[in-house]
């Protein structure tokens, strides 16, 4: 099987009982922030741990005996080590307008530490939280919310969908001139939602105290007990235990997000409601092998989808796009897949015709339907269906397109995280130092493969098992807890997490009705990342401000 860590590198790429309560010494001693202020003082500021301020640090320094020999070597992964110390969080308080209404908040940036047994710090996660001001805290919704990769920092959904500041894009979600540029949010969830944005350990400023302790966390176990215990400390700290819990995860995010509903769900820690953006939870839905052909057939609507967008399909076919993709679903999951069942045995006559019907629903010549016998893969799709222009499809949002910079034989290049990476990234690190009071000079790294080579070994768990999988995790959560909602967000151009392979894991959970109707669907004209078109970012805000209120039990 191909290395799965190969192909989720560029999964985001833009893109994952004990511990319920740890005993009193294994706390860490309680801070306290470090506050500017903006606007004015929230009427109830968040209560947090007493200490003394700090300023944050970076790499830690070597003692003055081991320089002179450290400066004779070149440096290695191994050197690498990183100051935990815990230092007070950043507050600083704001206002915004969201619907017609002025709203005031406080924003809290800072680490919280991850610790083992004995209070020792392994590693430290940074986090954003957006606290709505006035609020009482036992009655107010907190999302824990992060994106995916594996390793890739939560900044796309912290400045694209529900944070109360976001990047400026063109309407469509495409790429601005630069300089780029900030503005509020009107589709942020804070009006509904306080937010509690999070970076997995390797990316953003989240850190290990070094190298060894890095590869525990690079991996699904590891890292969905960092999460899991990061949410057990930020509810201890900031006094949310009684407060209605939701997360929220994009892409391996929803990976993440899954396990962590079952892991805390035997911690004592419940959730009201759960929205799996983009879902990766059953990988044997995405990852094409030769022995499996499940992901060509759940390729298959996305890829007619994104042919219709650039007129590759016929005229019928484009007049109403519901219909179609009815239609091809439909011949996916039925001729089609015996097709491929009977490899080899197919019948010439039988070959010929779903030859035929393939190249009329992905646009694709009929040369390449045969060289590739009948079974297209991602990169064969972007390669090819825009090949008369020398233009490549995204692969994360089908309608972006561009020149392939490596030339027609790279397999990976995505025209999509070319186009959103340098505005998302300049306007993020400005806006953690100017507007957020957070200044390091710790790189704040958008993926974990900038840390070198330990994110490519990335521990996969339940791969021995054929397939990396935490569909099981998210189905144990939800019969232990029946009032658990799960909403499912899908992008109709999306190539990394197809919308039909995420309908196709939703129905595989082996759950009774009664379960089934705690599952809901919202679908969007966009890709792998809907919000980034601003039509779709506002239906996203709609369908999560009705699913909190579903979720949420009134008086």
């Amino acid at each position: 099987m191909r290395s799965l860590a190969t192909l989720f590198a560029v999964l985001l790429l833009l893109l994952t009982a004990s511990w319920a309560q740890q005993p009193e010494s294994t706390q860490t001693k309680p801070v306290t922030p470090k506050t500017t202020t903006k606007e004015q003082k929230p009427s109830t500021p968040p209560k947090v741990p007493e200490g003394k301020p700090q300023e944050a640090q970076t790499a830690v320094s070597p003692p003055e005996e081991e320089k002179a020999e450290a400066n004779k070597q070149t440096p290695t992964e191994k050197d690498q080590h990183y100051d935990v110390t815990e230092v007070p969080p950043v507050v600083t308080h704001h206002q915004i307008t969201i619907a017609g209404k002025a709203l005031k908040y406080t924003a809290t940036a800072g680490r919280l530490p991850i610790q083992r047994d004995d209070g020792k710090i392994e590693a430290e996660m940074f986090f954003v939280a957006y606290t709505l001001d006035g609020q009482e805290a036992s009655k107010r919704p907190l999302t824990f919310a992060f994106n995916g990769g594996p390793g890739s920092a939560s900044i796309w959904l912290h400045m694209g969908a529900l944070g109360p500041k976001r990047v400026v894009l063109q309407p469509n979600g495409f790429m601005p001139a630069a300089p780029y540029r900030i503005a509020d949010n009107e589709d942020a969830l804070l009006d509904r939602s306080d937010i509690v944005m999070v970076d997995a350990i390797g990316t953003g400023f989240s850190r290990a105290a070094n190298a060894e302790l890095s590869k525990k966390y690079l991996g699904v176990k590891g890292d969905i007990e960092a999460f899991g215990e990061f949410i057990r400390l930020y509810i201890t700290r900031y006094e949310r235990w009684t407060s209605p819990l939701f997360l929220l995860g994009e892409s391996y995010g929803t990976t993440r997000a899954a396990g962590i509903s079952g892991y805390l769900a035997d911690r004592g820690i419940s959730f009201n409601g759960i929205t799996l953006l983009s879902i990766a939870l059953s990988f044997q839905t995405l990852e094409w092998t030769k022995t499996n052909d499940e992901p060509y057939i759940l390729l298959l609507p996305s890829y007619t989808m994104i042919a219709a967008y650039h007129k590759k399909l016929a005229p019928d076919l484009m007049q109403d796009p519901a219909r179609t993709r009815q239609q091809v679903e439909q011949w996916a999951s039925g001729e089609y897949a015996l097709a491929l069942e009977k490899g080899d045995s197919i019948s010439p006559e039988e070959r010929q015709r779903v030859t035929d019907q393939l190249t009329r629903y992905t646009g694709l010549s009929r040369q390449i339907i045969e060289q590739h016998d009948m079974r297209i893969d991602v990169p064969t799709f972007t390669q090819n269906l825009l090949l008369d222009q020398k233009l490549r499809v995204g692969r994360l949002d089908g309608r972006f397109t561009g020149p392939d910079p490596e030339g027609p034989d790279s397999r990976f290049y995505d025209p999509t995280g070319a186009a959103i990476l340098p505005p998302y990234t300049s306007v993020f690190n400005n806006y953690l130092r100017t507007e957020l009071g957070y200044k390091s000079d710790m790189p704040y790294k958008v993926f974990a493969f900038q840390e070198g080579g330990t994110f490519n070994k990335w521990e996969w768990g339940s791969a021995i098992e054929g397939f990396p999988d935490t569909a099981r995790a998210l189905r144990a959560a939800m019969v232990k807890n029946p009032y658990l909602k799960v909403l499912v967000m899908e992008g109709f151009y999306d190539l990394a997490t197809p919308f039909y392979a995420a309908d196709y894991t939703m129905n595989h959970l082996d759950l009774s009705p009664m379960y089934r109707n705690n599952i809901s669907f919202a679908t969007y004209d966009s890709g792998h990342m809907v919000y980034i078109d601003a039509k779709e970012h506002a239906k996203m805000k709609s369908d999560l401000v009705s699913f909190i209120e579903r979720s949420v039990p009134h008086e």
